[in-house]
């Protein structure tokens, strides 16, 4: 005679789905440490570990402009002072004594004047006019006399507005020379692209003092006046904004992860839920 075995001790189909709802969420999430999910974790950590970087990159760069902006504001408010007292023979203009206003006097040397070329204000294309101005002592500051609008914005044009002559005294706000390279600072057909008296010193006969002078007046005044450099932007800038734009990028890598393991791990239980019976 065959002794039947109880139910509970046979294990019925109740106690079985027990057992693997049990099992199913250490073997739902153990796809996490696969080699796959591992390398994806490490590349969300550096990328949102660099975006995080960046974002407090561009508040340092913001903390950088405020400062700027407070010397710029200081010198715009001051009287101007005699170039001689800012700049001594072999000073190079910086960042504290950049946009100061100062005085000097001399007559313009038109045979070495150059334009400067792919300038535009408000879409329009032209040419800024920069022209050295002698001084008593023989040594020269270019000049930026202001913005001619042109046909376009690459070919010199025939009738620049001359300077005044004799002797004339100016005002301007000293600018640092450009950084761009040679290509873009030595003359070219009477042309730069961008202005450095480092670049000018071999086509200018005159020792340049250090930058240049956005002109602000001048007398006597010229016949016909350019359109002069307007005041610097003293905003905030796009730093912040661009600060938050990297730690959202961070947030999203982050979320990210989570999300395709959220998709994977919901494929799983799809995968492993048993077929309904016929």
């Amino acid at each position: 005679m065959v002794r039947s075995t109880p139910a509970r001790e046979r294990g019925t189909p109740e106690n079985y789905r027990h057992l693997v709802a049990r099992d199913q969420p250490r073997n739902q999430q153990s796809f996490l440490l696969s080699r796959r999910w591992i390398g994806f974790a490490l590349f969300v950590i550096v990328l949102s570990g660099i975006c995080i970087r960046l974002g407090f990159w561009q508040l340092h760069r913001l903390e950088h402009r405020l400062d700027t902006n407070k010397v710029v504001e200081r010198h715009l408010a001051a009287d101007p002072v005699p170039l001689s007292s800012v700049l001594e023979p072999g000073d190079e203009v910086d960042a504290q004594s950049e946009w100061t206003r100062v005085r000097a006097t001399g007559t313009y040397d038109v045979e070495h004047e150059v334009t400067v070329t792919f300038t535009t204000r408000d879409g329009a294309p032209g040419v800024d006019v920069v022209t050295p101005l002698v001084m008593a002592d023989g040594s020269a500051i270019l000049v930026n006399r202001g913005w001619l609008q042109t046909g376009n914005n690459s070919d010199r044009p025939a009738d620049v507005p001359a300077p005044p002559s004799g002797e004339v005294r100016v005002m301007g706000w000293l600018r640092q020379d450009s950084g761009a390279d040679d290509n873009a600072v030595q003359p070219r057909d009477g042309q730069v692209r961008a202005i450095s008296s480092e670049g000018m010193a071999s086509f200018v006969p005159h020792d340049l003092a250090s930058g240049y002078l956005n002109l602000r007046n001048q007398q006597p005044p010229a016949a016909t006046s350019l359109e002069l450099e307007p005041r610097p932007d003293l905003g905030q800038g796009p730093h912040f904004f661009y600060a938050l734009q990297w730690w959202f990028f961070a947030g999203l890598a982050v979320f990210g992860w989570f999300w395709f393991a959220w998709i994977e791990r919901k494929e799983r239980q799809a995968a492993a839920r048993p077929e309904p019976s016929a």
